[in-house]
């Protein structure tokens, strides 16, 4: 299902839906975000990354209007946090980390409380009611309290509660938190849906792998500060470990592989060779041009790279010599 939206001619909507310079907020002594920059993308799924304390949700309760900031500039949907903050609500919807359902109202209920407090209309609140249920399959548990609702319902519920309002940006903080597998996947395709309708996607998550699969960006958060930046391949290639491994079927070529390839680790009883490499184009390139000049073939070539968990584990380290291999000292933007 398609849904209509109207085009405002925003910076937001021309380029970044959310921009954040030297945004700052601590607690008495203690600095929960330390002069952060952020810059998001429209149309696109930012994620947020960091351990428990890092500040994930702080950030997202700034954005979304909910505490102010101590300083630092901000933009969401082209309008200036600090001065127009009831514009920026208007743009936004927001989903915590707990499902925000009221118990005593069914499904379908909920919905028209949520197109009530919108001013939607009766007619116009009922038919976007019903379109939310069908669109997040809960037609069938319309009539039924969340009580009857599982987990992943109940989330689903919650999430075409913030859409009601029909939102350009939507942050969504750890919405797959306590989800068994089959619902957290049901949970990533409707972020797919939402994001091909022109949605941006601003996501908190401590499940890396859901970071991996749906964001474009990802900014990791440690200690108050944003640590690292980039897409999640280029995120994988600031870990050292990654490597080509080239297989020979011929002993001989494997011999003749072995002695040109300086840098690289062998089993002799797989002939099996392990080149360093980071996976992008370019070395590979080099290392095929390599081979070919010297009339090699191997049988088979496979990159591994490091995934978002290395990624993680090294840039928030509470021991910093555990990151001396990382390319970044205080921030490392990758583009």
């Amino acid at each position: 299902m398609t849904t209509t939206r109207t085009t405002t001619t925003t910076a937001g909507q021309a380029g970044r839906a959310i921009t954040a310079s030297g945004l700052r907020k601590a607690y008495g002594d203690h600095v929960v975000l330390d002069g952060i920059d952020l810059a998001v993308p429209a149309g696109t799924v930012f994620s947020l990354l960091g351990p428990n304390g890092a500040g994930k949700t702080t950030a997202v309760q700034i954005l979304s209007t909910l505490i102010e900031a101590d300083a630092g500039e901000v933009r969401v949907g082209g309008h200036h946090l600090s001065r127009d903050a009831e514009a920026v609500r208007g743009q936004i919807g927001v989903t915590g980390q707990f499902a925000a359902v009221d118990a005593m109202l069914t499904g379908e209920e909920n919905l028209v409380l949520m197109a009530d407090l919108h001013h939607l209309g009766r007619r116009e609140g009922r038919r976007r009611a019903a379109e939310l249920l069908e669109r997040f399959e809960l037609t069938g548990a319309a009539k039924k309290l969340p009580a009857a609702y599982s987990g992943g319902m109940r989330r689903r519920l919650d999430i075409a509660m913030t859409l009601v309002g029909d939102p350009r940006i939507l942050f969504l903080d750890e919405p797959t938190t306590g989800l068994d597998p089959r619902s957290r996947h049901s949970m990533w395709q409707i972020v797919r849906d939402l994001v091909a309708d022109g949605v941006t996607v601003f996501l908190t998550t401590q499940y890396l792998e859901e970071a991996d699969q749906l964001a474009d960006r990802i900014a990791v958060l440690n200690g108050g500060k944003v640590v690292a930046e980039g897409t999640p391949d280029e995120l994988k290639r600031l870990v050292p470990g990654g490597h080509v491994r080239l297989r020979f079927a011929d002993p001989v070529a494997y011999q003749r592989a072995a002695a040109a390839l300086r840098e690289m680790s062998r089993d002799d009883t797989a002939l099996t060779l392990h080149v360093p490499s980071d996976g992008s184009s370019r070395e590979l390139r080099a290392l095929l041009d390599r081979l070919d000049a010297e009339s090699i073939e191997a049988e088979s070539l496979t990159v591994h790279t490091p995934d978002l968990d290395d990624v993680f584990f090294a840039l928030t380290n509470p021991n910093p010599s555990a990151s001396a291999g990382l390319p970044n000292s205080r921030k490392e933007t990758v583009r």
